[in-house]
């Protein structure tokens, strides 16, 4: 219902909007009894208007998951019941997955091994948290995570995003390096206070900066699973200190992704794709990447 009624009052943005909250009430970020971040600091790093962002605290307090009061701001009062962790099926065929499942998946397994290549690590960041969450209670027992992550270099200039009015402006690209710096330190810090509380015996967290412009998101999990997700080019408000401005940039968050599961058949779709993934990822990181 609340999903049916989220897409008549704001559409996709709403929904985009909507989900990212959901997901961090889950994980950690915003747990029971916090206080969400203002609404013009949320309208600003999820490049929405202040209006979809109230209309998404209305939606959160009417499925009693928020209150909000006047001068207070928004605290959450419960977890949200569609976002408790449901058992991962796992695919042997190419079709359409979600990061998430997949994640709880191989952080079920004794060694997490994850290659990532992505425009600012914000959705996986938060998925991590999560992930650590299970780990602390003690519901999934890796002892080594391995996880290389690929982004764009910060000295080179992106197609995107960008200001209608005035493609000179440099503030876009400034406000997404800064969204990508905050998520990296934070999924960084999550997976390292693993190993400081020994959690986890064994973690190694690799972030390299290559010199190309991401097209597309992939996360390949030990070598045999890979999803991958076009980013989208759209015409979309753009929030910054100084006010919202019209802008061209990509749309990550929520993203489809397609899954492929390499199996006992060199030739087969599946193993075909993860392995040429995989290839490619390796090249990169070897030849054009930087520490």
């Amino acid at each position: 219902m609340g999903g049916q009624r989220g897409a008549e009052t704001g559409g996709k943005e709403f929904e985009r909007v909507l989900e990212a909250l959901l997901l961090r009430m889950s994980d950690g970020t915003h747990p029971q009894g916090s206080l969400l971040p203002p609404q013009r600091e949320l309208a600003q790093e999820l490049s929405v208007s202040r209006d979809t962002i109230q209309r998404v605290l209305k939606e959160l307090s009417e499925r009693g998951l928020v209150e909000s009061r006047q001068g207070s701001g928004s605290r959450v009062i419960a977890a949200p019941p569609t976002q408790r962790r449901q058992p991962a099926v796992r695919r042997t065929h190419p079709g359409r997955a979600k990061l998430g499942p997949q994640l709880a998946l191989a952080f079920a397994r004794p060694e997490v091994v994850l290659d990532v290549f992505t425009f600012t690590s914000e959705s996986l960041a938060a998925h991590i948290w999560l992930q650590a969450e299970r780990i602390r209670s003690g519901e999934v027992a890796p002892q080594r995570i391995a996880l290389r992550m690929l982004l764009p270099s910060e000295n080179m200039q992106l197609p995107y995003p960008y200001a209608i009015d005035d493609p000179d402006d440099p503030r876009p690209l400034e406000r997404v390096r800064g969204i990508t710096r905050r998520n990296t330190k934070s999924l960084r810090l999550a997976l390292e206070e693993l190993k400081a509380e020994r959690f986890v015996a064994d973690v190694d967290v690799s972030v390299r900066w290559a010199p190309i412009t991401p097209a597309f998101k992939l996360y390949l999990f030990h070598g045999t699973e890979a999803l991958h997700g076009m980013y989208k080019v759209v015409e979309r408000p753009i929030v910054l200190d100084e006010g919202t401005i019209p802008a061209i940039d990509v749309i990550g968050l929520g993203a489809v992704l397609e899954h492929y599961v390499a199996d006992d058949d060199p030739d087969s779709p599946g193993s075909v794709f993860v392995s040429e993934r995989q290839t490619w990822f390796d090249s990169v990181w070897n030849y054009l990447a930087k520490d």
